[in-house]
């Protein structure tokens, strides 16, 4: 049996550990780098950066989806950027992906928004392949760019 619940304060240590095994997924640990307090603030305090849903099989967390709140000017609504999507391997194929996906969608239409996006790995074929078949499609013509560390701090700094 699949649940998917909001994530609660009492999460905060599941939830981070499922970040941590997504980043070796992505062979990405060497990357994560933030700290519990921070964390925990940004998920679970007064002014929520993110949400969170666990799913769960037969009521053992096997999964989670991260995601917050974005805007279309063209379409005038908001919608859902999934952050992180992530399903134990032993889960996968349970169709606990599907049913975070199918929550996530769900969100996006009870709040009155347009889209939900997220990126994938170039080198990820089985979460291609998986997207494909819930009916996502790549969007053609756009590139992810992004600024960080020095370069963010120069900019804000005027320079």
């Amino acid at each position: 049996m699949i649940t998917i619940r909001q994530a609660g304060e009492q999460d905060f240590e599941l939830v981070a550990d499922f970040i941590r095994k997504l980043a070796d997924y992505e062979k990405l640990a060497h990357e994560v780098r933030f700290d519990n307090a921070t964390l925990h603030r940004h998920l679970f305090g007064p002014h929520r950066a993110a949400e969170v849903l666990i799913g769960e099989v037969d009521g053992t967390p096997a999964g989670f989806a991260l995601f917050f709140q974005t805007f279309s000017t063209f379409e005038g609504k908001p919608g859902i950027w999934l952050e992180d999507l992530f399903v134990e391997p032993h889960a996968r194929g349970a169709g606990l992906g599907r049913a975070l996906l199918s929550r996530l969608a769900a969100l996006v239409i009870e709040r009155g928004g347009a889209r939900l996006e997220w990126n994938v790995l170039d080198w990820n074929e089985l979460g291609k392949g998986f997207y494909r078949t819930i009916g996502a499609a790549h969007v053609d013509g756009w590139e992810r760019w992004r600024m960080q560390d020095e370069a963010l701090e120069a900019l804000a700094n005027g320079l």
